[in-house]
């Protein structure tokens, strides 16, 4: 790759540390889509081992860009939140990020067209486990958030959000208990009730 189409790169990725997702930090500041996918790939890098024990074929460093990169099409577009998102802005996104791609030299053309499509497909372990991530982390960061900046539906959707894609995993089942766990914890701690179906431990 040469000098200024790396530097031309950046330029768009940069935009990542001024797009403000809905969630906030813990102390109260909207969080941006590159802080998301730092933490997100910081818990691939955690998580290393005991995945690899369930998935000795697993590789991490594939899983790794998928994470670095899953979000880059909100560079483009922002971000949407979950539940306002719909199909329309979903395919402006891929249109968008994909005509981007599309303009760039190989082998990261190449690269990064196998990996988007590899994540979109969702099949193999590495895609399976990055998207199941990519929602876990959202959680995580609601637990952490102040309980004030919540909005009335994610008190259920805290409970039930990505329940769906960790199923194939034992080491992300058990942590998608402990985060449902953490926001029984923190709901009853601020005296609001726990939405019908949610554990009592």
């Amino acid at each position: 790759m040469q000098p200024r189409e790396f530097l031309s790169l950046l330029r768009v990725a940069e935009r990542l540390k001024d797009t403000t997702r809905h969630c906030t930090t813990s102390h109260g500041r909207q969080e941006s889509v590159a802080e998301h996918s730092w933490m997100l790939t910081l818990s691939v890098f955690f998580l290393q081992d005991a995945l690899r024990e369930e998935f000795p074929d697993l590789d991490v460093g594939k899983l790794t860009e998928m994470c670095l990169i899953h979000d880059l099409g909100e560079a483009f577009t922002g971000d949407i939140p979950v539940f306002d998102k719909t199909a329309a802005d979903e395919s402006a996104e891929v249109r968008l990020l994909g005509s981007w791609v599309e303009g760039l030299s190989d082998p990261t053309r190449a690269r990064m067209q196998a990996l988007y499509q590899e994540m979109s497909e969702r099949v193999t372990p590495e895609a399976k486990i990055y998207k199941a991530l990519d929602g876990m982390e959202a959680l995580i960061q609601h637990n952490l958030s102040p309980i004030e900046t919540w909005t009335d539906q994610e008190y259920a959707l805290n409970m039930t959000y990505t329940d769906d894609r960790v199923g194939f995993s034992r080491v992300l089942t058990a942590l998608r208990e402990e985060i449902r766990e953490d926001t029984v914890h923190k709901i009853r701690a601020a005296g609001k009730e726990v939405p019908d179906g949610a554990s009592e431990s």
